[in-house]
């Protein structure tokens, strides 16, 4: 154990690797973020001179509180092996956000503004949502297993944190497996690489060496894209808000379910945080996302900002509290410089897509390795949900980019083809949700305690009445078939439960 000497280090060499890590997690994001804005149709200036800025801001911002959280924490219980929480803005709502609200919202008014300012109410709701959730997180965390919590996150750590980078650096394997096997040696085999370098820079250093030395990278790409970087600035306003709530009034009860996604995310990553050894407060955490997520808003990004996925992984790769603030302040250059587009024409992406890999394997190794062996099947259940997330994800992706989607080309078309479409839809819509809901009934049924589980499947129907689970819209009464179904569950369970109390052996008598 790492001696403490009285003071709290504010940076440490480990952290080089973290920042790498953190870093490009939050560089992908940006880079895809520009991406699908531009496909929108709305306005470079708004894009590059406005959203990113602000989006930079809130990144930094929260990275300085969860800094801040990890020094106290550091403070308190004297120690310099603290990891801060890693936080950016928050994936699944990148792609929702635009194609859910601006999009739409732009298409119908023909005013990128409008779009824009319509988005922005949007996250302004949502992170009200959380910051309201707030008031009650802890006690949710509390109440649901620590397996259903983990394997919902090594779910969520497959499919949306491994699974693309994975394919990225297959895509380039020259590039992206010798990296890959770089990190895999250095972080898995404890490997010493020359001059105690970090892994992760050795990784990016060999990987960008290949790209240029193959032809990947092109020197011409980078000398044009140092034409894009100048000084752009987030405004502040109030009205971009109350202008854009009429015309995100019928997208506002989207929010909702994606406010609680965010809300048990936190909550998720706050336990992951614990069992690695760090203890955050579940109130203060989600304070901080919430209030971030306003403050977004209110300079001009629509995205909400999130603690990421990764805990562990930045732990176990010597990240302690610099890394953090590291990210903040290269995030708020890049984003403030129009930096975005310049870095990724010196470095190739498939160099530093596979830490992403390893953060993946780390969180998936963790379910298994932080709970008793017994919940393992309450694991692979809480994967069923996040696999059919992503399966939907990548499917629509492909109808779309060929001009077509699954309604258009028809769910019994793509049903007839071996795949029940349906299903699908109704297994991946609020997947989050569902992979906790469901891991938490098994996990207490393997403890048999079927009371809790009882409670668990009718809080399920709740969800499915009013759509937040199972369905692909909100509203009252959206999902009655499916919430009866979990009130049968919820009786059964209650009725095994009556049945074992009155075996005074604890067996179950059916008779």
């Amino acid at each position: 154990m790492e001696s403490f000497n009285g003071h709290i280090k504010l940076w440490q060499k480990t952290d080089i690797d973290g920042f790498f890590g953190l870093f490009t997690n939050n560089l992908t994001n940006l880079l895809v973020m520009g991406g699908l804005l531009i496909s929108t149709g709305i306005p470079a200036t708004i894009i590059f001179g406005s959203i990113l800025p602000a989006v930079g801001l809130s990144i930094f911002v929260s990275s300085m509180i969860y800094s801040l959280m990890a020094y106290q924490l550091a403070k308190k219980e004297k120690r310099n092996t603290v990891t801060a929480l890693p936080s950016g803005t928050s994936v699944p709502h990148m792609f929702l956000i635009v194609f859910l609200i601006m999009g739409p919202a732009y298409r119908a008014t023909g005013d990128p503004y409008l779009a824009w300012y319509a988005s922005l109410a949007w996250g302004f709701i949502e992170g009200v949502i959380e910051l309201a959730g707030s008031l009650f997180g802890a006690k949710i965390r509390k109440l649901i297993p620590r397996s259903a919590m983990l394997g919902s996150l090594a779910g969520a750590s497959i499919t949306f944190i491994a699974m693309a980078p994975a394919m990225q650096t297959f895509e380039l394997p020259y590039i992206g497996l010798v990296s890959l096997v770089i990190i895999l040696l250095g972080w898995f085999g404890k490997v010493k690489f020359p001059f105690h370098m970090p892994v992760g820079l050795v990784a990016i250093i060999v990987g960008s060496i290949i790209g240029w030395a193959t032809g990947v990278m092109d020197l011409d790409t980078l000398l044009g894209s140092i034409n894009s970087v100048k000084l752009s600035l987030p405004s502040f306003s109030v009205n971009r808000i109350i202008s854009g709530f009429s015309n995100a009034l019928p997208f506002l009860v989207s929010a909702i379910p994606l406010g609680i996604y965010n809300l048990l995310e936190t909550i998720d990553n706050v336990e992951s945080a614990e069992v690695a050894g760090d203890s955050y407060s579940t109130t203060i955490t989600m304070i901080a996302d919430g209030g971030t997520s306003i403050l977004a808003s209110l300079f001009g990004s629509p995205f909400p900002t999130a603690v990421f996925i990764g805990h562990p992984g930045w732990k176990e790769a010597g990240a302690r509290i610099g890394y953090t603030i590291a990210t903040g302040v290269a995030v708020l250059a890049i984003t403030w410089l129009g930096m975005i587009s310049l870095l990724l024409t010196v470095i190739p992406l498939a160099a530093v897509l596979p830490i992403l890999i390893y953060i993946g394997l780390m969180i998936g190794a963790q379910a298994f390795q932080e709970v008793e062996l017994k919940y393992a099947p309450a694991i692979i259940l809480a994967l069923i949900p996040w696999l059919a997330d992503w399966g939907k994800n990548i499917i629509g992706n492909a109808l779309n980019a060929a001009g077509t989607d699954a309604l258009t080309t028809g769910y019994d078309v793509i049903e007839k083809a071996g795949l029940p479409y349906g299903g699908l839809i109704a297994l991946s819509s609020g997947a989050i949700i569902i992979s906790m809901l469901w891991a938490s009934i098994l996990s207490f049924i393997i403890d048999q305690k079927f009371h809790y589980a009882a409670i668990t499947a009718l809080l399920g129907s709740i969800f499915a009445f009013f759509g937040l689970i199972h369905y692909e819209t909100v509203g009252f009464g959206i999902g009655r078939e499916t919430a009866v179904s979990y009130i049968v569950v919820s009786i059964i369970l209650g009725i095994v439960y009556k049945k074992i109390n009155k075996n005074k052996n604890g067996g179950i008598n059916y008779d």
